[in-house]
């Protein structure tokens, strides 16, 4: 596979799940790898091992994307191993704090805010300020929710920083659209990554919870990569400003027996 050729993607939270999976993906369709992680760095290095596998180069960076500083500090170390950067993933977000409003201390929704809305916004900023001092033209793919569309009791805070990010990402596809650098989302449902731990822990959780999915499953990290590598590739040039939902079908469900 040769789609990414010549580029180099940065993405957060490469460490498992959902981030690796891209990582990988895009490290056998071609692209060098920026492996960013927040504390797992063993789950990083096992990440490098399986880019630098598929024959390409990897650079492992520790991150907290909610620091400003930091994010500045891992483009720096990233450009000076790699020259340039050409393909931005903000996949690395925080569960929030699963308390009502009324329940919830006001520094857990910022900390939530701050990891799922505000990093992707410190990344995106030096991103475009690369890809621009470069000519234009790069990809951001934000790996956002279902949750950026439907809510649910409890997780104020996350369905905040999702929609928020829903509309951050619009906004960028039109400020970006003349530059070539195109802005989407990827929303997931249920994905088995470790964000969805105890239903992979508890079989009758899970099978429960996979119940109310049209197809009856969860999602698998690797199908989530696959359309980031579409995103991430010369096919979806023309695609820009869209939110692409992965649930199995759930989403269309929760107006059924109204």
């Amino acid at each position: 596979m040769s789609q990414l050729l010549q580029q180099v993607a940065l993405i957060t939270g490469a460490d498992s799940g959902i981030g690796r999976a891209t990582a990988i993906a895009f490290a056998q369709a071609g692209a060098d790898v920026v492996i960013c992680y927040h504390t797992d760095e063993q789950g990083a290095d096992e990440t490098r091992q399986a880019v630098e596998q598929a024959g390409r180069r990897a650079l492992v960076q520790q991150l907290d994307v909610s620091d400003s500083g930091q994010v500045a500090e891992v483009f720096a170390s990233a450009l000076r191993e790699f020259s340039q950067l050409t393909i931005l993933v903000n996949n690395a977000a925080a569960p929030g704090a699963k308390k009502p409003v009324a329940d919830m201390a006001p520094e857990d929704f910022e900390k939530t805010i701050r990891t799922n809305l505000l990093g992707p916004f410190y990344c995106a900023r030096l991103f475009i300020q690369h890809r621009q001092q470069q000519g234009g033209r790069g990809k951001i793919i934000n790996v956002s929710s279902i949750h950026e569309e439907v809510v649910s009791a409890g997780t104020a805070d996350y369905c905040a920083s999702k929609g928020g990010l829903r509309n951050l990402m619009r906004t960028l596809a039109l400020e970006l659209a003349e530059a070539g650098i195109n802005v989407n989302n990827i929303a997931p449902g249920m994905i088995l990554t470790p964000m969805n731990q105890s239903a992979m822990d508890n079989p009758e959780e899970r099978q429960q919870k996979e119940q109310r999915i049209p197809m009856k499953r969860a999602g698998q990290p690797e199908e989530i990569a696959k359309l980031a590598l579409f995103l991430a590739s010369a096919d979806s040039d023309y695609v820009t400003g869209s939110t692409y939902v992965m649930d199995g079908g759930f989403m269309r469900m929760l107006a059924q027996g109204a």
